[in-house]
């Protein structure tokens, strides 16, 4: 099986790199950078030394096409273009945003330019998509942020305990969500000891997937209003969901709910009470911690979600997908625990 990761210069690129190289099955042969392409890989990427002494390839529509198993780790707009010259039978895990979305209007709103269509949505874990997966060729891994809002906001969507058209999220991620270019507002003098929000006022691209993602869940209406935050710490992502009850339940009842609805799944943990997810607690792994109470107070669901971006939000969901794609066991080459407790 030949296996191509195009993109690899960049953070998810990299990472996809480090998991790749002790998949049993997923070994990379093909491994391009557009404007690195001739550069030793660990020039740039300089933790794999399973990689020492091979150079970044250019990106080749011929290359792609030889290749049984494409991850593509491009910035928005790249994916569609290079898609559009590739054989049909070629399957591919593709990282950005180009397929993710089906509405053609929310792609013009939050991104601009042309929408490529929609791919199978990649995250196994929701009601019915892993089904979708397996017998998929093109899947759309869904964004870091969604990931962990999504997953963290399901069963309560699912369940009907929640007013759904009314969801509010504040999240904080860590600089590598923002790519590897560079920016002055990343630079680690701008960013250390600082918070900072940011694409105020619910214009973050995430938005319109995790609304459509939750809204086939009951096909009611779903509404988010999302706030981002710059957090001071390379990866990682800590996510929380509020909501308005529609029931009236107590928090034993709302982890039951959470605690049924992710029993089978590998990669979900629902804490035990008492403890909060810690981003560092999932960095190196395809882990989502959650926690869930409710506030008595205000009559809200309060959902606490942890990931790590470049992990279950990025390169390591690629993977799960790719597994299922290719009816394997699909935590083969993933850890769920991660580097710190």
């Amino acid at each position: 099986m030949k296996i191509g990761v195009v993109g690899a210069s960049g953070y998810s690129g990299g990472e996809l790199l480090r998991l790749l190289s002790s998949h049993p099955t997923f070994k990379p042969s093909y491994i391009s950078a557009g404007s690195n392409a001739g550069e030793l890989i660990t020039s740039v990427h300089q933790h794999l030394t399973s990689f020492a002494g091979e150079r970044f390839a250019s990106t080749e529509i011929g290359e792609m096409d030889a290749c049984d198993l494409l991850f593509l780790a491009l910035p928005h707009g790249e994916s569609g273009k290079l898609v559009r010259e590739l054989r049909s039978d070629v399957k591919i895990v593709d990282l950005g945003a180009d397929f993710r979305i089906n509405s053609s209007t929310s792609w013009e709103k939050y991104y601009g330019g042309v929408h490529s269509g929609a791919w199978t949505y990649g995250l196994p874990e929701l009601p019915g998509l892993r089904v979708e997966i397996a017998n998929s060729s093109r899947v759309a891994n869904p964004g870091c942020y969604a990931t962990s809002i999504a997953l963290a906001a399901a069963p309560a969507v699912q369940s009907g305990i929640i007013d759904s058209s009314d969801i509010v999220v504040v999240a904080s991620s860590g600089t590598t969500g923002a790519g590897r270019s560079a920016k002055i507002n990343l630079l680690g003098s701008e960013v250390m000891n600082s918070l900072t929000s940011y694409k105020f006022g619910g214009v973050h691209q995430h938005t319109p997937e995790i609304e459509e993602s939750l809204q086939k869940l009951t096909g009611d209406q779903v509404r988010l209003s999302f706030t981002p935050i710059l957090a001071p710490m390379p990866r990682g992502i800590l996510s929380t969901v509020t909501a308005k009850l529609t029931k009236d339940i107590d928090s034993k009842t709302a982890r039951a709910i959470f605690e049924d609805a992710y029993s089978k799944e590998a990669f979900v943990n629902v804490l035990p009470e008492g403890l909060l997810p810690r981003t560092a607690s999932t960095i190196g792994s395809n882990s989502v911690h959650l926690q869930v109470a409710i506030d008595d107070h205000t009559n809200r669901i309060v959902i606490s979600a942890a990931i790590d971006n470049l992990g279950k939000g990025a390169a390591a969901q690629a993977i799960q997908n790719a597994n299922i794609i290719f009816g394997l066991d699909e935590t083969l080459g993933l850890s769920r625990e991660g580097f710190s407790s």
